[in-house]
Formats: structure tokens, C-alpha cells, sequence
């Protein structure tokens, strides 16, 4: 009898699911949308009740599609943004809405954590340093603006662990969101009692922290009920999003790079030891003993959304990138800083704004269109530059998410990178490789290796090696603009 496994990832902008063999064949796919909320500027909130929502619609759908009864599924794992923050009350219910990982609020807290600790400690203790995805600092946040709210918090969860504890009735924290919380001791491999303390929470809030693939619990008659899966169902603790998008894109050895051009920008390398840097994330991979220097940029595809709604409205990116292909590299002299939401990696800075120079009169829409794609390929470049100085250069990249379809924004990136891009086929991204590790949980595979039978090259993206040099230019402009401005974004948000 075939066997069979169900990932399920909690993206920014959908909830996707997929259902995958163990011989290498994905069955089928499905999703939904999800809203993401920006009530006050550099807020960035979801509903977790509307991820839940379309997990109990989608799982229905994703079997009858790939014809699988739900009594053939041997596991299910599920990966989302990292570290989205959750607060439940004593009964498991969202007290607010999640606060994202792109939220860049607590600007005041994350100076306030800064100046009661010593950067070099905190970088050497948590992997990471304090910046607009800490956890810490908008815990402060809520206890200062939200006092009702955060006294109602027992718990607290990311965005797959709340997934997982809807299908068990299980509290669990997977590892990575530990580690990226900024709460967790690299070393030690625990909460910090003191960075606890001073966010204002014990490690009572917490479930059990988890390895990806370690099996948390079984699905539950009423999770069954609601959602079309068998009572009893084992589920994994899951993925981080961009770990589970990373490791199905094929990254298992030093030297693979990953460039995700999805809602956010991610940038992804795989190493054999751990690297600390406090301008880039740290992760755990998804296969033990291996580590993941990555990092995220707040605004990459919804910045491209945001520009078509406003300045296209109606249009399809198609025709946008069809208009901005005639336009030549370099947009004519104009330079974007992709800053909307503030920026997270490389320059860690939750006051950066969006930045447009070199304007004239003659430049169109189409020149500003390009310029877009241009200044999120120098945000993933700028990370590359950051790898560099510790001597680390690709030996292999691919390229995924929903971006990867576009001709225009593939090739831009190669050209501003100067590497050879491979976009890998029909990609389900994080749910295929949440149901990877669902497998590795219960057996399902010998080994790590076997995701490679689940890949297949869709295209090569090889880079134009004039027009990078061109943007060699302008990368500098880039770099320098920041540097130039980043002492008035303050006063722009008095």
C-alpha cells in the first residue's frame, strides 16, 4: 500500500499545503490566502485563528485531490514564519493578533534591551543580536502598551508550534524559533533566565523545545474532526519556514546558497559549523549536525505588490516586467533601499525607510518598476558581501519561491550577484520540506538525501557579466545612500 505524508506551511501571504509519496512524487497542492495587517506604520500582524481556518479547509481539498484517504498518511509536520510571536490564554485561544516577524514596533525596547546588555555577550550567547525580530523586546512592548492583553497570556507559541498544538492539544517550541527568539543559549542549548526576566516571562510559557522531526504528539478526535485527518495522526514539531524552504531546495553542503524571492526576501547558506555574525541570522538545519547562516529581508515580494496596487493597479506582473525589460540595467541612474518595513539583515535597523534617489523627469514608471527589482537584488548582494568577509563564497545556488517565475526579477538578481541562478521546478517550498521531515520523523526515510528525488532544474539563469559590472557601480551607491541617510530616518519617525 502506497504511503503517504501531509506538510502544511503558514506563509505571509498564503497557507499551503501539499501531500507527498515516499517515492519522490508530490501528489498535490493547495492554498488559501492570508491577510496580512499593517494597522500603524511598521506593524506587521496576522489572525492565527485564520491559519487555523485554512488548515482545516486546505487538508480536506489537498487529499481528495491527490486521491489519498486520510487513513494512508503516515505523519504530518508543519513550518511557518520565524519567530512570529503568539500569545494563548489558559484555554489555548490567541489572546491578539500574532505580532510578525517583520514587525519593527518596539523600537524603543530593543534600545532599552541594548543598553542593559553588552552586544558582544548577547551575540555570543544567542547566536544573534537584538534586533526588530527579537522576541524580547516586543514582549516589552506588549507589557507596556498592552498591559490587559499580555496579564490574559499564558503561553506563548510560534506560527507552526500553534499549528502543532491545534492538532495535538500539545504545547511545543521547535528549535529554531528558540534560537531565533533571541531567549535561547546557543551553548547551553536553554532559555536565558535573565533575558527571560527581563521580557517579563518565565519558562512556564513555554512547551517542550523539539528537534524539527521529533514527533510531538498525535492528531486529536476533536483536531480530527475539524480538519479531515485520522485521530492518532503522529505530528513533528516542524520547520522554521525558510530551514524546511531551504533544505527541499536541495542545500545539505557548504558552500549552497539559496535566494528565496518570496514576500520577504531570504537569503540562505549552508555551512559545516556554526558562524556568528550579528549582521546575519543563525539556524540549526534541518539535517543535525549542520547549520544554516542566513538572512531576511523585511519587504521583498510585498514591496512589488505594494508598488503594482499603487502605481498599477489591475496590471499583471507580467505586463510590469514585460514594460521594465525594455529599460536598461541600472534603471538609468535610480537607486532603491527597500527599507518599507524598516530592515532586518545585514544593517538590523527597524527605523530604515524606503529610499528612492536619482529621479528625473524623464524616467517612467517601468524605470521605478526595475529599480525595485534592482534594490532588492543589492539587499540579497549586500549579504553576500557579509559571507565574504569571512572568506565564504557560493559554490552552487538555486533560486525559489514565487518570484523564481519571473524571467525579468531572476535575471536581474543573477546579473546583481554575478552567479549562475538555478531555479528548481514545480517547487512546493516549505510545505514539501515539512513533509520531509514529517517522514524522517517516523521512518518513512533512510535518509536525507532521498529529498533530491522530489527536485527537478527548471531553468538556468546564467548573469550578464557587463551588467554586473554596472551594478558594481551602483552597489556602492547603495551602500553609501544608507550610510549617507540612515542618521535622518530617526527624525522622519518623530
Amino acid at each position: 500500500m502506497p504511503e503517504y505524508l501531509l506538510g502544511i506551511d503558514v506563509g505571509t501571504t498564503a497557507t499551503k499545503t501539499v501531500v507527498i509519496d515516499t517515492l519522490g512524487n508530490i501528489m498535490a497542492e493547495a492554498s488559501r490566502p492570508v491577510t496580512l495587517s499593517s494597522p500603524r506604520a511598521t506593524w506587521a500582524e496576522e489572525n492565527p485563528e485564520q491559519w487555523w481556518a485554512n488548515t482545516c479547509t486546505l487538508i480536506p481539498e489537498v487529499l481528495e485531490r491527490a486521491g489519498v484517504p486520510a487513513a494512508q498518511l503516515l505523519a504530518v509536520g508543519a513550518s511557518g514564519m520565524v519567530p512570529a510571536l503568539i500569545l494563548v490564554d489558559e484555554e489555548g485561544h490567541p489572546v491578539r493578533p500574532s505580532i510578525q516577524q517583520n514587525d519593527a514596533r518596539a523600537v524603543k525596547e530593543i534600545d532599552e534591551q541594548r543598553s542593559r546588555t553588552s552586544a558582544e555577550d548577547i551575540l555570543a550567547r544567542t547566536g544573534s543580536t537584538i534586533t526588530q525580530q527579537s522576541i524580547g523586546p516586543k514582549l516589552m512592548w506588549l507589557r507596556k502598551h498592552e498591559p490587559a492583553t499580555f496579564n490574559r497570556a499564558r503561553r506563548i507559541l510560534g506560527s507552526y508550534d500553534y499549528l502543532a498544538y491545534k492538532l495535538t492539544g500539545v504545547y511545543s517550541i521547535e528549535r529554531n524559533w528558540a534560537l531565533e527568539s533571541g531567549l535561547y543559549d546557543l551553548h547551553t542549548q536553554d532559555w536565558d533566565d535573565g533575558l527571560l526576566e527581563m521580557a517579563g516571562i518565565s519558562r512556564d510559557w513555554f512547551g517542550s523545545i523539539h528537534w524539527p522531526s521529533d514527533v510531538v504528539g498525535n492528531v486529536t478526535e476533536e483536531a480530527g474532526r475539524s480538519c479531515g485527518l485520522m485521530a492518532g495522526t503522529p505530528v513533528v514539531a516542524g520547520c522554521a519556514d525558510h530551514i524546511a524552504s531551504a533544505f527541499s531546495a536541495g542545500l545539505r553542503d557548504q558552500g549552497d546558497l539559496l535566494v528565496k524571492l518570496g514576500g520577504a526576501g531570504d537569503i540562505l547558506f549552508c555551512l559545516d559549523k556554526a558562524e556568528v555574525d550579528p549582521r546575519l541570522f543563525l539556524d540549526y538545519h534541518a539535517i543535525p549536525g549542520k547549520f544554516l547562516i542566513n538572512g531576511c529581508m523585511a519587504s521583498s515580494g510585498s514591496l512589488i505588490q505594494w508598488f503594482r496596487n499603487q502605481f498599477a493597479p489591475g496590471r499583471e506582473y507580467r505586463e510590469l516586467d514585460e514594460e521594465a525589460a525594455h529599460v536598461p540595467a541600472g534603471a538609468d541612474g535610480l537607486v532603491l533601499l527597500p527599507y518599507f518595513l524598516g530592515e532586518k539583515t545585514p544593517v538590523n535597523d527597524p527605523q530604515a525607510r524606503g529610499t528612492l534617489i536619482g529621479l528625473t523627469l524623464s524616467h517612467t514608471r517601468a524605470h521605478i518598476y526595475r529599480a525595485v527589482l534592482e534594490g532588492i537584488a543589492y539587499g540579497f548582494r549586500h549579504h553576500l558581501a557579509v559571507l565574504a568577509e569571512h572568506g565564504y563564497a557560493p559554490s552552487r545556488a538555486r533560486v525559489t519561491n514565487g518570484g523564481s517565475h519571473s524571467l525579468l526579477w531572476r535575471q536581474v538578481t543573477a546579473d546583481v550577484l554575478g552567479i549562475r541562478l538555478e531555479q528548481i521546478a514545480h517547487h512546493p517550498g516549505s510545505s514539501l520540506g515539512s513533509a520531509f521531515v514529517a517522514g524522517m520523523g517516523v521512518g518513512a526515510f533512510k535518509g536525507w538525501n532521498e529529498i533530491e528525488n522530489y527536485l527537478q532544474t527548471a531553468a538556468v539563469t546564467d548573469p550578464d557579466m557587463e551588467n554586473h559590472a554596472r551594478y558594481d557601480h551602483l552597489f556602492n551607491i547603495y551602500l553609501d545612500t544608507y550610510q549617507a541617510l540612515k542618521g535622518l530616518y530617526p527624525r522622519l519617525n518623530e
